[in-house]
């Protein structure tokens, strides 16, 4: 049976009439066990040890076309088995939720490291060796393009995103205050712990692949598509994965180059990209350029808002990094002027990073909000509270809920707001200037379709499956939490089951949707199985309460075990519908942070960081903080460390493995508080709950540049804040 769900009108909460107690509560993750003991399998770890080992090689130059690959010298080497230089490879990792084969063709290269051949021997270090020592040549095309505010880079301006509300230009000239300022953020690298890996095996006609994936449904039809083979001919399994952040969304290279040599080979082959490789071949962070323009009156209310940015990608990728979203909705103002270029270049592929658009957008915008309240002389949380849009400012359509406002002021009152100085580089300890800084944080919503199988057995136990992935997220635990409250069971009687194609098709990890979507799906599946148990009592579901396992109707008290004779299944399908259109969803946050930066050296050290967030209902309180205390230490990256550095030359990453790209450690990370304010949002899904997964990076690392010039009197507006930055404008000591 499946219960099918179309969110077209708000929903009741249903979840707060339940007994079992478990939604909501700090529950720890039930994979952190199996993964501190070693016991959970990532791709890399897969097979018996006889597998074939595949090494990318890769382009060294930025632009031209692999006139010849020198494959008899290699093939001589030890050890080595075949060279796979199938036109199928991949040039360039899909994008998320492209659900086709992105670039294919390996002989036309478009950046540096771009795979052009993969050598497949018996050993890593045989293959490695090989891959390092093949003989590559090239016609090199003159014209590679490597910085993306070179003027000679063709741009283009995507119409859907011009866009000119009211008169920005006499709201200027007519302002009492007014910003006009121009930031900078870097190319990032999403870094996660686990590389990219697959192994894949064939049995026939059928390849299976397990691989480091965040949304198997589209990420099975895009393995198909590259392979040219029928998509019920693949299975695609990824139990568990090792963070994504964005960057296993789509299908990337080593993938498609595992399963065109195991099929080859007639045996299984893997494919583990070293981490270099990670960071040149797959997807990173554009790098932007942004112009914020606004404008207030003598009360600090904004009457213009402009934000013009310039992105960069490889020729013919649709995604561009959508520097305004939180723009658009967050702060009120008739007189509205938006602009988005993108540079077209010979540099990795940029793509979905956590939080696309918002994480470096609200950089941008929240230190522009900062330089106003400074010039105008109003407190940075008084103006952004005096301007809140009542709906949406550029459409006539209202929030499904809003509480900026009691974030900004919960956060203030926690954090101590009201003992700030105003006067930059009035607070001194000893050789450090103290400061603090604070953010408006806003992410949108989004719902979209999945599915989902609950079982509920003749013992009384639960198993749930779906094709849903785990990337760190705490999706095993949530999803058992959601089918133990519905069904009134604990934990330790609740199966979930993830990451195979088999299962029915989730949402996907991604967009901080996985929750609220498939966790709806496995919602909807156990409504179905309480009607079900209802039946079987001959009375209305709504009469039923069930805790652990006990179920209490009509006053007479039953146990499911002894009531169920066979296995109850239902399939939970929820998809997205009119009031994804009718209202707008986001979720909300404000950050605080205090820094102290050393007024001979420059260094900036992060003293305290608080968020205050509203993102519906809270199902699991320490995954949620997890993943909110998670998205702040992005922001201390984005404001303090984290820069992809090109070499203008030919666009290779100079820094291109964790040693050199600065991601935050323990010493850079202070004690960080995350706070959650009760809601609901009967808009967003039948839960009533809300994404949390990217809402605390968005607006944070602005926060700490906002400190930074409370502290200092700097303003640094070309992240990130590195010290040689913040040193060249402190006052003398």
């Amino acid at each position: 049976m499946t219960a099918h769900l179309k969110m077209n009108e708000s929903q009741p909460a249903v979840l707060d009439e339940m007994a079992q107690g478990v939604i909501g509560t700090p529950t720890p993750r039930r994979d952190g066990p199996l993964k501190v003991t070693g016991q959970a399998t990532y791709a890399a770890e897969v097979g018996d040890g006889t597998e074939a080992v595949g090494m990318l090689v890769r382009a060294t130059i930025a632009k031209g076309r692999v006139t010849s690959i020198d494959e008899t010298a290699t093939l001589a080497l030890p050890g080595v088995l075949t060279i796979i230089t199938d036109e199928r490879m991949l040039r360039n990792p899909a994008q998320g939720g492209a659900n086709e084969a992105p670039v294919q063709g390996p002989r036309d290269v478009a950046y540096f490291g771009q795979p052009i051949a993969l050598v497949v021997a018996e050993t890593f270090e045989q293959a490695r060796h090989a891959a390092q020592n093949i003989s590559v040549t090239y016609e090199i095309l003159p014209d590679a393009i490597t910085d993306f505010l070179d003027g000679d880079a063709p741009i283009e301006r995507p119409a859907a995103k011009q866009i000119e509300q009211g008169d920005i230009e006499s709201a200027m000239r007519d302002a009492a205050f007014s910003v006009d300022a121009t930031y900078t953020t870097p190319s990032q690298n999403s870094a996660a712990m686990e590389p990219h890996a697959s192994i894949a095996w064939w049995d026939g006609e059928k390849v299976t692949l397990h691989s480091s994936l965040q949304m198997l449904k589209f990420n099975r039809n895009e393995l198909a598509d590259s392979l040219g083979i029928d998509p019920e001919n693949v299975r695609v399994l990824a139990p568990y994965v090792g963070g994504g952040f964005g960057s296993k969304l789509g299908l990337a290279p080593e993938a498609v180059a595992a399963a065109l040599a195991a099929k080859e080979l007639g045996r299984p082959v893997r494919v583990v990209m070293t981490r270099p490789q990670v960071f040149e071949t797959t997807m990173r962070r554009s790098a932007t350029h942004q112009r914020l323009r606004l404008a207030a009156n003598e009360q600090g209310e904004l009457t213009a808002i402009g934000h013009d940015a310039l992105v960069s990608n490889l020729p013919g990728e649709a995604f561009s990094e959508p520097v305004a979203l939180a723009t658009h909705f967050l702060y009120a103002g008739k007189n509205r002027s938006y602009s988005h270029q993108i540079a077209r270049v010979n540099l990795t592929c940029a793509g979905s990073m956590r939080a696309p658009g918002e994480a470096v957008g609200m950089l941008a915008l929240e230190n522009a909000m900062d330089e106003l309240a400074h010039d105008a002389g109003i407190d940075p949380v008084e103006l952004r509270l005096r301007n809140i849009p009542e709906e949406h400012p550029e459409k006539d359509k209202k929030f499904s809920s809003h509480c900026l406002a009691d974030c900004l002021t919960t956060g203030a009152k926690r954090f101590g707001w009201e003992k700030r100085n105003p006067t930059p580089g009035a607070v001194r300890e000893g050789e450090w200037l103290i400061g603090v800084g604070m953010s408006s944080a806003a992410r949108g919503n989004i719902l979209h379709e999945a599915k989902a199988r609950v079982i509920l057995h003749s013992d009384a136990t639960v198993s749930v499956e779906t094709d849903m992935t785990d990337i760190g997220t705490g999706t095993y635990t949530i999803l058992a939490q959601i089918a133990g409250e519905m069904l009134g069971l604990p934990l330790d009687r609740i199966e979930v089951k993830l990451g195979d194609t088999d299962f029915p098709p989730a949402a996907g990890s991604g967009g901080s949707w996985g929750a609220g979507s498939t966790g709806s799906a496995v919602f909807l599946a156990c409504q179905t199985l309480r009607s079900e148990i209802a039946d079987l009592l001959g009375t209305d579901p709504a009469e039923l309460t069930i805790k652990d396992g006990s179920i209490i109707s009509g006053n007479v008290q039953h146990e499911l075990a002894q009531l169920l004779t066979r296995d109850l299944s239902a399939v939970g399908h929820i998809e997205p519908g009119k009031t994804s259109d009718e209202v707008e969803q986001a979720t909300f946050g404000a950050h605080f942070a205090e820094v102290a930066v050393n007024a001979v050296t420059g260094e900036t050290r992060v003293r305290r960081m608080l968020g205050v967030f509203s993102a519906g209902r809270i199902l699991n309180m320490q995954t949620a903080r997890s993943q909110c205390h998670g998205g702040m230490i992005f922001g201390i990256g984005s404001a303090l460390t984290e820069e992809l550095v090109h070499d203008l030359r030919d666009g290779h990453i100079v820094n291109h493995n964790l040693a050199e790209y600065h991601v935050p450690v323990n010493l850079d990370v202070p004690q960080i508080d995350a706070v959650f304010l009760e809601e609901r949002d009967s808009w967003a899904n039948p839960m009533q709950s809300k994404g949390v997964g990217e809402l605390g990076i968005s607006g944070a690392g602005a926060a700490i540049t906002n400190a930074i010039f409370n502290a200092t009197g700097v303003r640094v507006r070309d992240y990130p804040a590195t010290l040689d930055k913040v040193l060249k404008g402190l006052p003398e000591m």
